[in-house]
């Protein structure tokens, strides 16, 4: 979710409190609750966007201690392979890859590494702020 989207829209609705109310007594008391509840909203959102990079930290803990090659390995062999693919494809090795199919691996690509390094950074802020040992 995104934060400043959320600043935007109760950023709005105080600048429309100013047709709502007459008394300047209103307009604060108003404004105090719009505040309270956009406190709760982003409240809301950063334990949602923590417990989000707990479980995905969780996840790429437990696939790095399995028991199998396979289930430790399946995420960078994937990987490898969307990359081998494009880089084929930039040689004029494959035939069958198309651009649009070039673009779909290429976010693929992005998703899977940016995946990675948010669940590692996750894990490491994780183990930092001891969150999760509640």
């Amino acid at each position: 979710m995104d934060i400043n989207l959320i600043g935007k829209i109760f950023g709005g609705l105080m600048t429309g409190l100013d047709g709502l109310f007459t008394s300047e007594e209103e307009k604060i008391l108003a404004r105090g609750q719009i505040m309270v509840v956009q406190n709760q909203v982003l409240g809301s959102v950063l334990e949602y966007e923590k417990n989000l990079i707990v479980k995905q930290s969780e996840v790429i803990q437990a696939e790095a201690r399995g028991e199998s090659w396979l289930q430790r390995s399946w995420r960078p062999v994937t990987m490898l392979t969307f990359v081998a693919l494009v880089v084929a494809r930039w040689f004029g090795l494959t035939v069958n890859v198309t651009p649009e199919i070039e673009s779909e691996l290429m976010l693929l690509i992005q998703l899977g590494l940016g995946g990675y390094v948010v669940g590692r950074s996750g894990e490491k802020i994780v183990k930092g702020l001891n969150i999760g040992k509640e």
